[in-house]
């Protein structure tokens, strides 16, 4: 019984270690299609935009719709990225599930 423990938990390291560096690599997706690549260029260009424009001359509205802008902005470009992405919290609660349901 306690071989067994020993060697599930040395297969669990093994897959979390392997499966690390393909988490890694998953935000260099080249398989985005060229209008979402043209859309993400656009999205970030205005981003710097917004960054380089001098906020103490706006007004209290206009400050408050840039805010609104960039979050949108934000989301918008989270939604055109795509991909799946797991948290080490959420990678080392699945590995502890694994462990005592196994």
């Amino acid at each position: 019984m306690k071989a067994t423990k020993i060697l599930r938990a040395a297969v669990l390291a093994l897959f979390a270690i392997i499966c690390m560096p393909s988490l890694s690599m998953a935000s260099e997706n080249p398989s985005i299609p060229a209008h979402r690549q043209e859309q993400l260029i656009r999205l970030e260009q205005r981003l710097q935009e917004i960054r380089n424009t001098d906020v103490k001359q706006l007004s209290r509205e206009e400050k408050r719709a840039l805010r609104g802008e960039v979050k949108h902005i934000k989301k918008e470009m989270k939604a055109l990225s795509g991909g799946v992405y797991i948290s080490v919290g959420a990678l080392i609660l699945i590995a502890l599930l694994l462990i005592l349901l196994a």
